[in-house]
Parts: C-alpha cells; structure tokens; sequence
C-alpha cells in the first residue's frame, strides 16, 4: 500500500459554505467528478484530500484550482467548468499592483468592475471569460485561448490604461483571434 499523502488548500472562512454547499451538494458533486474524499476543516478554512488516490497529475491542479476559485468567489458551476482540459484559472493579487492600502485596492477593483458593472460585463462578453472580484484578487476562468486577452486586458487596466483603449485592444484581439481560428 502506497504512502498517504495529503495536500492542502486554504480557502477564505467565508467561502466553505459555498464549497460545501447546500447539505454537502457541492462537496460530493467535487468529491464524485474527480474521485476523491475532500476533508474540509471549518475552523482552520483549510481543504484537504489524499494524493495518492490521483492517478492523473493533471487532475491535481485541476483540483486546486477548482476549489481556489470556490474560495475567490466562483460559483461551483464555474468553477466545476476547470474540469475541462481547455478550460484555464489566473488570478490577479492586487497588493502587486499598489502595495496594501485598502484605498488603493478599492480603486483598482473599481476600474475592473467599472460603473454599474460595465466594464467587467463586457470583458466578460467578448472574450467569454468568467471574472470575479473578491478581497484584493481578480481571478479569471476561460478558454486557454481567449483568457490571455483577458488576462492582458485586466493587466492593462490595473496598470491604468483608459477603458476605451483596453475595449479597443481586446475588440482587435478578439476578432484576430476569429479570423485565426476560421470563424
């Protein structure tokens, strides 16, 4: 018998419920799409399953990444999308950005979300990415294709680049990105 070794994933206290869901829907729909028992600790926020019972080393980080983006305010439906090999996870730590003043982060959190939603809507919309805001991160899911537009279209606004020339930028790459792909 192999030797038993666990990994671990803390998520914010805040999000367990939303990864156990309602009488533990969520925990088993996790548990049953990727074969493995999670002990999650409610004290401590902390996720824990056995290694050795992946046989897949890309199911690791598929793992990891599903529960991390529970715990950055994804829904399970979003998150469960991680499963899929085209699928990818990033996430953005504002702190990187602008250092730790609450100020500061709540500035960049609003150029992202922009007013009344906006700007996050339409990121969403042309490049058919997942975004959410939660704490001082930015976390994106989407296709490995379309979320590096994404993912530079984020990076530029958090470095202060006028919203109209980030919807510019991410309009022209998408449509390279259609006409690359023969749509």
């Amino acid at each position: 018998m192999g030797e038993i070794t666990m990994r671990y994933i803390r998520i914010p206290m805040d999000r367990l419920g939303v990864l156990i869901g309602h009488n533990g829907e969520t925990r088993k729909k996790i548990e049953k799409s990727v074969n493995i028992q999670l002990d999650i600790d409610s004290k401590l926020g902390e996720v824990r399953y056995n290694e050795s019972d992946i046989e897949d080393p890309l199911l690791f980080f598929k793992i990891e990444n599903i529960i991390r983006a529970i715990g950055r305010g994804f829904s399970p439906e979003h998150a469960l999308m991680l499963l899929q090999d085209e699928m990818d996870f990033f996430i953005y730590d504002i702190h990187d950005y602008v250092g730790k003043k609450p100020a500061h982060i709540q500035r960049l959190k609003s150029r992202v979300i922009g007013k009344n939603g906006k700007t996050r809507n339409v990121l969403e919309e042309l490049t058919q990415c997942y975004i959410s805001i939660y704490g001082h991160t930015i976390s994106i899911i989407g296709n490995i294709v379309s979320i590096d537009i994404c993912k530079k279209a984020i990076d530029k606004l958090l470095s202060g680049s006028k919203h109209a020339t980030v919807y510019r930028y991410v309009e022209r790459s998408m449509k390279k990105l259609r006409y690359e792909q023969g749509f």
